[in-house]
């Protein structure tokens, strides 16, 4: 993404869960007391951007972003510490390996994916990584996966490509599902129903021309 890029900077200021590893002399404010110091152990929400830069500060240049369980790890004294977001707790991911199309990814996050992306830069959670995008790949067509993981993207996709190509999609018992859209599943939304209708558009004027 662009440095200018809205969608990069609306998903950078989603909240994080911080943990301040040190005291913090003059960053009261950032808990609502001025001039006062961040006592050790406090925990914040603070944006992304901003617990991110907060992470790698310290007296100790080669300090890499901690995460919450990595608070014991020898050397590892960053100025906080990072949980996850929300909307990608443990409660969402497990919700999200029950039946992805039930979720409201918006209510979540609106950039989910973007969001999702970011983390994954940030902490390795294979199972977070799985959940999300489909990694691995299934021999036998016909059934499903060992398990559920991996479906959520997938299964989701498949749906909005049923949606854009019919008429009633967006009505009845789709509409819950067309309104927990994400902003990259209504960037494919638009495609799968904007396509076709390019493609009939561009064999009228080929015929036209021949």
């Amino acid at each position: 993404m662009s440095y200018y890029d809205v969608d990069a900077i609306l998903t950078d200021s989603q909240k994080l869960p911080c943990t301040f590893e040190l005291d913090v002399p003059g960053l009261g404010y950032l808990d609502g007391n001025p001039g006062q110091t961040i006592k050790a152990g406090t925990k914040i929400d603070l944006p992304m951007w901003l617990g991110i830069l907060l992470a790698v500060s310290s007296g100790n240049p080669q300090t890499e972003i901690s995460h919450h369980r990595d608070r014991n790890t020898p050397g590892a004294n960053p100025l906080v510490s990072l949980d996850f977001p929300a909307p990608l707790q443990q409660r969402v991911i497990n919700a999200l390996k029950a039946d992805p199309k039930t979720v409201d990814l918006r209510g979540q996050a609106p950039h989910f994916y973007a969001l999702g992306a970011r983390i994954m830069d940030l902490f390795e959670d294979q199972d977070v990584l799985d959940t999300l995008v489909d990694v691995r790949l299934c021999h036998d067509k016909q059934s499903r996966c060992a398990d559920s993981r991996g479906q959520t993207f997938k299964q989701r996709a498949a749906c909005i490509a049923d949606h854009a190509h019919n008429p009633r999609g967006a009505l009845g018992d789709g509409a819950d599902f067309m309104r927990g859209l994400d902003e990259s599943e209504r960037m494919l939304f638009r495609a799968a129903h904007e396509g076709p209708k390019a493609v009939k558009a561009w064999t009228v004027e080929l015929k036209k021309d021949t």
